[in-house]
């Protein structure tokens, strides 16, 4: 959308973007008993309504808000971005092939996190035995480690973490985003937050990248075959692990490895009941294999 709006004013340009970020989160919880706010055209904002779409605010957002007008000034903008919906809406933008796709990718998107949760990390164990034998075989090492504090968005394609990344530079809360739209189930809860971080964990890919962000910066996305990752950077200190720290991310560890290989599992059956066939066209892709050419002898 930025780029998009390079000819405009730099005024104008950030009150557009300012009113796109209030629809990040989706629409707001329905509430019938809620109090109405305001009635814009018929269509009421409620006061559930506002204070769910302010606490999805990034922490910057609303200091912002409160220096420029408080929340009467983010009531206005509400004001403002409902009328442009309504706009949008008579001119039938709500029904355009491309928004029309977007929705699409959305709930599958919605489909794919519910699988997750029921499928897979529903049927997750972590015996006490096991924990305490993974403890005792990895903590040495990350007592005696870097303390590296990192966070991530894991997702399934490219064009969706190219959008993230987008947003995120437009000012969105990271953390409110892992909750929204990460795969990782085991961090995604926590808005993405990794625990204290132990090289070779994730991949050399993560590894690599991290040891060139600065606390607060956020990566451009990184692909694993996990899926397209975002990587924040929230601290790097010196000095050992406390041995309860340590404790906490081994058992992170082990949850998602045990989580990973359920997956793998989980795919794997559906691959050997799934008819797959590949067509004739497949050619322009499956004879990419990553590989560099060979460089003739001389």
């Amino acid at each position: 959308m930025t780029r998009a709006l390079t000819g405009l004013p730099p005024a104008f340009r950030s009150w557009m973007i300012a009113l796109a970020c209030l629809g990040l989160a989706g629409c707001g919880p329905v509430s019938e008993e809620s109090p109405v706010l305001v009635v814009v055209n018929g269509q009421p904002i409620t006061q559930s309504e506002f204070e769910f779409r302010w606490a999805e605010l990034s922490q910057t957002a609303q200091a912002r808000y409160r220096s420029e007008g408080g929340k009467r000034k983010f009531l206005d903008d509400l004001i403002s971005r409902e009328l442009l919906l309504q706009e949008a809406h008579k001119q039938g933008l709500d029904q355009s092939p491309s928004v029309r796709e977007r929705l699409e990718r959305v709930k599958e998107q919605l489909a794919l996190e519910e699988l997750m949760r029921g499928a897979i990390r529903a049927q997750i164990d972590l015996p006490k035995e096991e924990l305490e034998s993974y403890y005792a075989a990895h903590s040495a090492e990350l007592l005696a480690a870097e303390q590296i504090r990192a966070a991530q968005i894991v997702v399934p394609t490219a064009a969706q973490a190219k959008d993230l990344k987008r947003q995120l530079d437009e000012g969105a809360d990271f953390a409110k985003l892992a909750q929204r739209f990460s795969t990782d189930q085991a961090t995604k809860q926590r808005g993405g937050d990794l625990g204290p971080y132990r090289r070779g964990i994730v991949g050399p890919e993560i590894d690599a990248m991290l040891l060139t962000l600065k606390p607060g910066m956020v990566s451009e996305p990184i692909e694993t075959r996990s899926g397209f990752h975002l990587l924040k950077l929230l601290s790097r200190e010196s000095g050992d692990a406390t041995p309860h720290a340590a404790r906490e991310r081994l058992q992170q560890e082990l949850y998602a490895e045990k989580q990973r290989k359920r997956f793998e599992e989980y795919l794997s059956a559906l691959r050997t009941t799934a008819t797959i066939r590949m067509a004739d066209a497949s050619r322009i892709v499956t004879e990419d294999t990553g590989r560099p050419p060979e460089t003739p002898a001389p």
